[in-house]
């Protein structure tokens, strides 16, 4: 049995699926440490491993990211997320290289794992002679001639038009990354390492193992993925403590009409930004709104609730979505995927960061509409709502989904490919 490291960023949509790897990895027998925020240490705890935590790299409350990093304070959309990428992510990198150096010189591992937006592992790689796997917890982003750049939330162009329009947007945003792949070099630098010609989108994820959740089917097609990288379905983890039924429970239970089900998530929980206007635009509709919060606090506080809606902080979606029709989501990619695994298509709000590469797929592959926005009005969302319900076509694709979803290997491939560079 080997000794492994797993790292992954302290944010709830990450801890989850790496949860269920490093359950997996222990279950095998192998001895895992994991490198995370002081918050979720415990989680990694109760699955048998042992907490190495955020020292020199600024741990942060991942619902208040400005009180650590106050660049952050104020932006949305584009300027967000390059701001994110920069602070968070970047430059967090050579402290954490300097926390993962002093757990290696403690007790060197056999295998490096991490959450591939934990950049501080590809300079722990360079620098140490143990493998190194990425494990991607959102589609791929790494550049590619066949895409537009990542970010932008639009689909790969069509005809020869298209294509000369992706590959100027390429070049522009090569321009506008510069000082993010300056700031790249100046961590490389704090890490003692030298400069390097290598994107920073692309020197996060390793070149000898990347394992992605969700499906090739549900990406966009590119010509040029490696054979290293492979898509492993859905990653869920079993939560040892459920969420308590709300005391409304028993109207989903005896539900006539159909169910949806409305969530932004754990990161970006104003409730004006979907929450409310789901709500709103559904008031008249046939339907049982089931809308999560996540933890923002008394989120409905001054909101007269529709006679149709049901809220609560957290539901137990192997309970819910078995009796969801359609959800409507600000795009964070486990629920995207616990959905399509139920054949549920989704309405999506996709605004920053991620949301909107996740929600231009959606809509790509036929399973659900892009809104384009990450605050719509209530009519957009209406509009939607009656779009998709009007048409079969994106409950089949759903259901498509569904299946191949089923036959992926999860954590379990996961952790059988990682085995494999095990020296």
């Amino acid at each position: 049995m080997a000794e492994i490291m797993v790292a992954v960023m302290p944010f709830a949509g990450h801890v989850a699926p790496v949860l269920a790897v490093v359950s997996e990895f222990v279950a095998r027998g192998h001895t895992v440490r994991v490198y995370t925020g002081a918050a979720y240490a415990d989680r990694f705890a109760q699955a048998g491993a042992h907490g190495v935590l955020w020292n020199d790299a600024p741990d942060f409350d991942e619902h208040d990211l400005a009180a650590t990093f106050p660049q952050l304070r104020g932006r949305k959309g584009p300027r967000q997320t390059l701001a994110n990428l920069e602070h968070l992510f970047i430059r967090t990198g050579a402290a954490q290289h300097r926390d993962l150096m002093r757990a290696w010189e403690e007790r060197p591992w056999q295998l490096l794992v991490a959450d591939s937006l934990s950049c501080g592992t590809a300079l722990v790689a360079e620098s140490t002679p143990a493998p190194w796997a990425t494990f991607s917890l959102v589609p791929l982003t790494t550049p590619s001639p066949d895409l537009p750049p990542a970010g932008l939330g639009i689909r790969p162009g069509v005809g020869h038009l298209g294509r000369a329009r992706d590959a100027a947007l390429r070049g522009a945003f090569s321009l506008l990354g510069r000082g993010l792949h300056r700031a790249w070099n100046e961590t490389r630098a704090s890490a003692g390492l030298v400069s390097t010609t290598t994107r920073f989108d692309s020197a996060w994820v390793s070149p000898t193992l990347t394992c992605v959740a969700g499906l090739a089917s549900l990406d966009f097609p590119r010509s040029d993925l490696p054979d290293t990288t492979h898509y492993v379905g859905t990653v869920r983890t079993t939560i040892p403590t459920l969420p308590r039924r709300p005391p409304w429970w028993p109207d989903v239970e005896s539900a006539t009409t159909p169910i949806v089900h409305v969530t932004q998530g754990t990161l970006n929980v104003d409730p004006n930004d979907l929450l409310r206007p789901a709500m709103i635009g559904l008031a008249d509709a046939p339907v049982l709104v089931v809308a999560a919060t996540g933890p923002a606090a008394q989120p409905m506080a001054g909101f007269k609730i529709p006679s149709n809606a049901r809220v609560a902080g957290f539901l137990n979606y192997d309970e819910l979505l078995p009796r969801t029709s359609v959800m409507i989501t600000n795009g964070g990619w486990g629920g995207v995927l616990a959905a399509l695994s139920h054949g549920i298509p989704l309405i999506v709000a996709g605004g920053d960061i991620d949301k909107p590469e996740i929600a231009a797929r959606i809509a790509y592959n036929g399973v659900g509409i892009d809104l384009r926005t990450g605050t719509p009005t209530p009519e957009a969302i209406a509009a939607a709502y009656r779009k998709l319900t009007s048409s079969p076509s994106f409950h089949a694709a759903a259901g498509r989904v569904a299946d191949e979803l089923a036959a992926s290997g999860g954590a379990g491939e996961i952790v059988a490919r990682c085995e494999v560079l095990i020296r």
